[in-house]
C-alpha cells in the first residue's frame, strides 16, 4: 500500500518519473511518460531498451545506473522522434532495490510540446515549464503581430514611393522616377537611348474636344509606348504633353529608327472619343549615349530636347537623333522653334 500510495503522489508531483525494478525492468510510469509512449509497452520494458544514456558516457547497465544517483543525467528516446531529455536518479525508499528517475524536457520543451501534443494538465503544477511554455506562446503571438505590422508599413512605404514616382493620369512613371533610371544608368557605364516624344496637334485637340479628350489621348498614348517597348525599358511622363523612353543596352541605331517609326505610326492613327476622333502624331528627338560617355542629366535631356526640336522643324511625326551640329542651328533658330513645338 505504501509503494502503491508513493506512486499515486509520484504521478501528481513528477508525472514523468519512472520506477525501475531490480533487474532494470519499468514497473510504473508516470502519465505523461505514458501520453508520450502510449504506442509502446512501458511495463515489463528494460529501460535501456527505450532509453539511452548520453551523459555521463557509459552508462550501459543498472548497476552503472545506481552508481550515477544524485547525478544529473543526459538522456534520449531511441525511437522516433528522438527527443532529448533531462533526468536525475535516486533510490526508492519503501523498495530500496528499486530506482525511481525523474525527467523533464530542458531546451526540447517547445518541440517535445508539438511532438507528442502535450498540454498544462501533462506538467506538474509547479513546474517552470507552463510558465516558459506562456512565455513563448506571448512572444510567439507579439512577433507575430510585429510582423504583420511591419509588413503593413512596408506596403505603405513601398505604395507611398511608387506613388512619388508615378504619374496619376497615365500611371507611366514621372520625371523624378527617369532620373534615378538615367543617374544609374550613366552611373553603370552602359549603353543606352533617351527618346524624348512630343506630341503634335495635342493643343488643339484639348481646346476643340476638352480636357477630358486631352486626358483619354494622353492615356492612350502611354499605352501605345508600352506595347511599343520592351519590359525592360522605363516609359515615362515629362509632364503634359511631354513623354519620354529610356532603352538600355541600345547597340544599334537602326532598333532606335524602328522603334520611333512604330510608336509614330501608332500614335498618328485617330483616337477614338465618345463619337468623335482625336488627330495627334508625335515628334522624337533621341540621344544615343555610349558605354565611355558620362553626360549629365540635364545636358542628355537638353540634347534630346534638340534633337525633339530638329524633328518639330522638319515638319512634325518625325524622328532625329542628336548630333553636335543640330545644337549649333538650334542656338541660331530656338526663338521660332519655340513657338512650333507648342502648336
Amino acid at each position: 500500500m505504501s509503494a502503491l500510495c508513493d506512486e499515486n503522489a509520484l504521478d501528481v508531483l513528477c508525472p514523468m518519473h519512472l520506477i525501475l525494478d531490480a533487474a532494470g525492468g519499468i514497473v510504473h510510469a508516470g502519465p505523461t511518460l505514458k501520453k508520450m509512449l502510449g504506442h509502446r509497452r512501458l511495463i515489463g520494458t528494460q529501460f535501456f531498451d527505450l532509453f539511452q544514456v548520453k551523459r555521463p558516457r557509459a552508462i550501459d547497465t543498472l548497476e552503472d545506473l545506481r552508481g550515477v544517483c544524485g547525478v544529473k543525467l543526459r538522456l534520449a528516446l531511441v525511437h522516433t522522434p528522438e527527443t532529448t531529455l533531462k533526468g536525475i536518479v535516486v533510490a526508492a525508499t519503501a523498495v530500496p532495490d528499486r530506482l525511481i528517475l525523474n525527467l523533464s524536457f530542458g531546451i526540447s520543451l517547445i518541440d517535445a510540446v508539438r511532438d507528442y501534443q502535450l498540454n498544462n494538465a501533462d506538467f506538474a503544477a509547479t513546474d517552470l515549464a507552463i510558465e516558459m511554455l506562456y512565455l513563448v506562446e506571448a512572444k510567439t503571438a507579439a512577433m507575430e503581430a510585429s510582423r504583420h505590422l511591419n509588413l503593413r508599413l512596408q506596403g505603405a512605404k513601398i505604395t507611398a514611393e511608387e506613388q512619388a514616382f508615378t504619374d496619376t493620369l497615365t500611371g507611366l512613371k514621372n520625371r523624378r522616377a527617369l532620373e534615378r533610371v538615367l543617374s544609374r544608368l550613366i552611373e553603370g557605364r552602359r549603353p543606352f537611348a533617351v527618346m524624348q516624344i512630343d506630341l503634335d496637334f495635342f493643343k488643339a485637340v484639348n481646346d476643340t474636344m476638352g480636357h477630358a479628350a486631352g486626358d483619354h489621348v494622353l492615356q492612350t498614348v502611354a499605352q501605345i509606348m508600352i506595347e511599343e517597348t520592351r519590359s525592360a525599358d522605363t516609359v515615362a511622363r515629362m509632364g503634359g504633353d511631354e513623354f519620354a523612353v529610356v532603352l538600355p543596352d541600345v547597340r544599334s541605331e537602326k532598333i532606335l529608327r524602328q522603334v520611333g517609326r512604330r510608336v509614330i505610326d501608332r500614335i498618328e492613327k485617330p483616337i477614338a472619343f465618345q463619337d468623335d476622333l482625336c488627330r495627334i502624331s508625335a515628334s522624337i528627338g533621341t540621344v544615343w549615349i555610349q558605354s565611355d560617355q558620362r553626360p549629365s542629366i540635364e545636358q542628355l535631356l537638353s540634347d534630346a530636347d534638340v534633337a525633339l526640336y530638329a524633328s518639330k522643324h522638319a515638319g512634325r511625326a518625325r524622328h532625329t537623333l542628336y548630333t553636335s551640329d543640330l545644337r549649333r542651328v538650334a542656338n541660331k533658330t530656338v526663338p521660332p522653334l519655340t513657338k512650333q513645338r507648342n502648336s
